[in-house]
């Protein structure tokens, strides 16, 4: 027997929630997005300038001399995407 209800007020209430936390998900995502190293390399495009072999190095140089904004979570370091891009824009009028 399944247990499951096939009310349809049930489902249409649960497609309403869905949508708000689908909604409210891209509204944190888009604001305080954290993007892992690959991400803010491919980000701030370091593959195609670098000539770097170790493009890792380059995001090392960054945070060691550039101030490159980051959040450490369970031993990982996460960039914040709106710090990325605020940094970026100051290094660029400085």
């Amino acid at each position: 027997m399944n247990k499951k209800s096939h009310n349809p007020n049930l489902a249409k209430n649960s497609d309403i929630y869905k949508n708000e936390d689908e909604q409210a998900l891209k509204t944190v995502s888009n604001n305080y997005e954290l993007m892992t190293e690959e991400e803010l390399l491919k980000f701030l495009r370091i593959p195609e300038i670098s000539k770097s072999n170790n493009h890792h190095n380059v995001i090392e140089h960054l945070k060691r001399y550039r101030d490159l904004p980051r959040i450490h979570i369970c031993n990982k370091a996460l960039y914040p995407k709106k710090a990325i891009m605020e940094w970026v824009e100051k290094e660029t009028s400085s």
